[in-house]
């Protein structure tokens, strides 16, 4: 009996491939791009920006700190340095407090009458079907996109003593709106949340569509009413989108013009419905103290920065969230 042996048999070997080693990374980026390549397609942009926002500013600025009426801008008189002189002045004047007063007061009613109503309409087109969802949509966007000064005449006019239905509707004869400081500012203030419920409306509505809704039945099956399944459940998920919401509207309201000067006819009887935008505007072209007017601005922008530095602080710490 021989014993047969065989070779063993030969396995192929594994031959290992050289990995060249990553060389420097090129000062330009992955793909050479320069680190200002960006700031190229900005540019246009900034430099458009730059002439119709920081030029302005910076002249708005200049004048608050200068001696500029219409004698100046006559000619008759040369243009004096007066420092913080027109500030002195301004906040002095007892007008500008109670208007400052005024306008922080109103400001705030119109946000939260907006954000009132606006939230209201979102939860109810949750609640009914497509045919009311979509005739609520269409009316809301077209008080949205209606220009201010059309919506101030036509609210005008439905609340006129003579001529308006409204009047008529609640049997108030010839009650004239506008000629009470409380009316009048009810009056815009109506106006107002005509036009800006919109924006919270479709806002908070996107925000509850992307609620699960097992949570929403959870709670319902829980017993809770709507009003709780509002405060407990919907709120505290919305609560990035209503201070988004709510530092807008403020921002909106605060600058309010175009309605306080139509249906108030420039501010009311001896002034008593005057907002800072509206003052601002008087002291400047009425009065021909432009550095006065300046100076109000000046203020204005600075109050409105600090809501807007808040505003993009609360987008930021949003976005590191999510």
């Amino acid at each position: 009996m021989t014993t047969q042996l065989t070779a063993p048999e030969k396995r192929p070997v594994a031959t290992a491939t050289a990995t060249p080693a990553p060389g420097p990374a090129r000062p330009g980026g992955p793909r050479g791009h320069r680190p200002w390549t960006p700031w190229l397609y900005l540019l246009p942009a900034l430099v458009v920006l730059g002439g119709l926002l920081v030029y302005p500013v910076y002249q708005l600025g200049l004048i608050s700190f200068l001696e500029y009426t219409q004698a100046q801008v006559s000619g008759g008189e040369p243009t004096s340095f007066k420092g913080f002189d027109n500030y002195t002045a301004l906040f002095s004047d007892p007008q500008f407090r109670q208007v400052l007063l005024a306008t922080v007061l109103f400001a705030a009613a119109c946000v939260v009458s907006t954000l009132a109503v606006g939230c209201a309409l979102a939860v109810l087109l949750t609640r009914v079907r497509a045919l009311p969802r979509l005739v609520l949509m269409v009316a809301a966007l077209g008080a949205w996109a209606t220009p201010a000064i059309t919506g101030s005449t036509v609210w005008v006019f439905l609340f006129d003593p003579d001529f308006g239905p409204v009047n008529r509707l609640l049997g108030l004869g010839d009650f004239s709106w506008t000629y009470g400081r409380y009316s009048a500012f009810a009056l815009v203030l109506l106006e107002v949340v005509w036009c800006s419920f919109p924006f919270v409306m479709v806002t908070v509505y996107a925000g509850i569509r992307a609620i699960p809704g097992e949570v929403l039945e959870a709670a319902a099956l829980d017993g809770a009413s709507q009003w709780r399944i509002w405060r407990s459940v919907m709120a505290p998920v919305l609560r990035p989108i209503l201070v988004v919401v709510t530092i807008q509207s403020i921002i909106w309201d605060f600058k309010l013009f175009t309605q306080i000067y139509v249906m108030t006819n420039g501010g009311g009887i001896a002034g008593q419905n005057l907002v800072l935008n509206v003052y601002a505007y008087q002291k400047a072209f009425a009065s021909s103290q432009y550095s006065l007017g300046s100076a109000i601005g000046v203020v204005m922008l600075l109050l409105l920065l600090a809501v807007t530095l808040l505003h993009l602080r609360l987008l930021r710490r949003q976005g590191e969230e999510l």
